[in-house]
């Protein structure tokens, strides 16, 4: 028996959970969890629910449509891997975690490519057999490596672009190429120590947690939607270093258990804000 998640936003009105059952229950379909949320503030209704049966995936959404509201965005698929694609620069954390998970089978995810703007990782990927493209800002305006970059990406179909630890930033342009499918890892629990050696700052300014962010990216350097975030307490016996060892195991773990929600779909962008189911 196939499995599906459906997912629903929309303006919410009386009746829409009896509406969705009653067709769910037409169609002899099993609903094997649910989760609903109302945005009381803007009126808005959330709903994920993972389904067996057989299902016609057009033919059920549009059933669905004519009797939600008309602003309804509804997606029903079949429970699958999806497809990412990986940018990085330097550091290993957060890549080198999602390729032992991948090669494992532990990453709900196929990995099409890495893609970097240096050649240091290439070793560390081309070890699980998958594709290294080198796309070098050197010589390059930001616009010009931009456009190197997105045309490497073409090449592939892919469900989310992850930045594991992709130390460059985005341009408007590049992020509108593929909205709310960019996640990124942010080294702070609130972006608060920005430029070189973020750990070092601190250490200097003697903080009492360090943390980190996943978020989708957005216009705003930094300060897209959250999807998760976790924190450590450090103190003063701690060197700069210990902090960064600290906090890059902290990153490597939040973007982990992001890219998990994203993978399973159970993320819903409300505004600048992420309803996680």
């Amino acid at each position: 028996m196939e499995k599906y998640i459906l997912k629903i936003k929309c303006t919410d009105e009386k009746g829409l959970i009896y509406r969705v059952s009653d067709i769910i229950f037409k169609h002899r379909l099993n609903i094997e969890t649910n989760n609903e949320f109302v945005d009381k503030d803007n009126n808005r209704f959330f709903m994920r629910a993972e389904l067996s049966g057989d299902i016609k995936e057009g033919e059920f959404c549009g059933i669905l449509e004519a009797v939600l509201p008309k602003d309804a965005q509804i997606t029903c698929r079949k429970k699958a891997k999806k497809d990412i694609i990986v940018l990085a620069t330097k550091e290993t954390h957060c890549l080198g975690d999602m390729l032992i998970k991948f090669d494992s089978g532990e990453l709900n995810a196929n990995i099409l490519a890495v893609i970097a703007n240096h050649e240091i990782l290439r070793s560390l990927v081309e070890r699980f057999g998958l594709p290294f493209h080198v796309v070098s800002a050197e010589g390059l305006s930001r616009e010009e490596h931009e456009d190197a970059v997105l045309a490497v990406m073409a090449q592939y179909k892919f469900d989310y672009a992850i930045l594991a630890k992709y130390m460059r930033i985005l341009s408007p342009k590049f992020v509108n190429a593929y909205p709310q499918k960019i996640i990124n890892i942010h080294h702070s629990f609130l972006p608060a120590f920005i430029g070189a050696n973020p750990y070092k700052q601190a250490y200097e300014r003697g903080v009492k947690i360090i943390g980190a962010t996943a978020h989708f990216v957005n216009d705003d350097l930094d300060e897209g939607p959250i999807i998760a975030q976790d924190v450590i307490r450090v103190n003063h016996e701690m060197s700069w270093q210990d902090m960064q060892r600290a906090g890059r195991a902290c990153e490597k773990n939040v973007l982990s258990q992001a890219l998990d929600l994203a993978l399973e779909d159970r993320l819903f962008i409300n505004g600048n804000k992420v309803i996680v189911f």
